[in-house]
């Protein structure tokens, strides 16, 4: 393992090229912070070039946990605050909202029609035409319940 000697700063820079590319291609905020870790192994080892690989190694493991344990508290207590938080969770957009079934619910079971496409539907056995209410959603599956029971 004499390559492991051989090792320079520009290697890290090389690596930390690479860990950003990876973080550009599979956004995580993994690869970003080790990236980050690597490009300061490489600033140091360019200072202290005697500087033996397991210490690089060692620093680069240190700075990179430390890095993502910093990162997700930051995260946890400053979250993302959007003007539209159902935009990429089109089915929840629906919930609270009425419509009619276009096919009857059966077995637990049923569809109905929201604009242009087609939805299905959970919820006790009704008839076609019945209004219902969105209650919740479960993947591609909305849960209903009868308009009737909200107008009481």
């Amino acid at each position: 393992m004499e390559w492991l000697d051989q090792i320079e700063f520009w290697h890290w820079l090389i690596a930390a090229v690479v860990m950003i590319i990876i973080e550009m291609i599979l956004p995580a905020a993994y690869f970003l912070w080790m990236g980050i870790s690597a490009f300061v192994v490489g600033l140091s080892i360019y200072v202290i070039p005697d500087m033996p690989v397991l210490i690089q190694v060692i620093i680069f493991g240190v700075l990179s946990v430390v890095c993502l344990i910093l990162y997700k508290r930051h995260k946890k207590s400053n979250p993302n605050v959007n003007d539209q938080p159902n935009l990429n969770r089109r089915g929840e957009q629906y919930v609270g909202r009425s419509f009619t079934l276009e096919e009857a619910i059966v077995n637990g079971v049923g569809k109905i029609k929201v604009d242009d496409s087609t939805w299905r539907v959970k919820g006790s056995d009704m008839p076609a035409g019945m209004k219902v209410r969105v209650m919740s959603v479960e993947g591609t599956i909305f849960n209903v319940e009868t308009e009737t029971m909200f107008s009481k």
